[in-house]
């Protein structure tokens, strides 16, 4: 038990690391969360910090769900007794992306935790036989949308939307266990939350595209 806190409390410290608030930092000396759209997450730092700090933001928020599910899981999972083996990956992966939403070193405001659920996606797709499919999906559904509407709040919120729905489509033919469906929800609805503001500015027209002449 005190094994499993353990892993959980460095799951959301790891989400918590505010990396697009420390490349401002670094590379500019500002405060991103006073720029562009005030969102501490890679699509902010592509607009304010460019394209190539902008994709160091994005990998490492990916980096840090993959490491928690990854890295931590085989931490904790050896010395649990609970027959659900996607348990523990899965809650490390609910820890850190809790961590990147709600980050401690910030007064608990963070990004929008897109970044940081698809590396821990990545990570499960390791841990969860059958679970690249359903990933695949999703990313296939997050890819078409952006190249249709251009906005990244749109096809984030769409791919979340239908991450649960492949869940339930494949759980028989895959054997998925019960927590693996209640965290696609779970995940689905921590993306939802996050985008309520891209929504409402969606629906006022005021939500701005990804241009793809980002400045470097």
């Amino acid at each position: 038990m005190v094994r499993t806190i353990i892993g959980i409390i460095l799951s959301y410290l790891v989400g918590s690391i505010p990396t697009a608030y420390i490349f401002g930092r670094i590379s500019k000396g500002i405060d991103i969360r006073n720029f562009g759209s005030g969102n501490m997450g890679a699509t902010n730092a592509l607009r304010v910090l460019g394209k190539r700090i902008g994709i160091t933001v994005l990998l490492l928020d990916i980096i840090k769900g993959l490491f928690a599910v990854i890295i931590l899981g085989d931490f904790i999972g050896p010395v649990t007794a609970i027959s659900d083996t996607s348990i523990v990956p899965i809650t490390m992966a609910v820890a850190t992306i809790a961590g990147h939403n709600w980050t401690v070193f910030l007064n608990f405001r963070g990004g929008k935790g897109v970044a940081t659920t698809f590396g821990a996606l990545i990570g499960l797709s390791f841990k969860i036989p059958g679970f690249a499919a359903v990933l695949g999906l999703t990313v296939l559904v997050w890819f078409t949308t952006f190249f249709v509407v251009r906005i990244v709040s749109i096809a984030s919120v769409i791919s979340a939307l239908m991450f649960p729905i492949f869940i339930l489509l494949f759980r028989h033919s895959q054997n998925f266990a019960f927590s693996l469906i209640c965290f696609s929800f779970i995940a689905a609805a921590l993306i939802w939350i996050r985008h309520l503001p891209n929504l409402k500015r969606v629906i006022q027209g005021k939500e701005p595209r990804l241009r793809m002449n980002i400045k470097k």
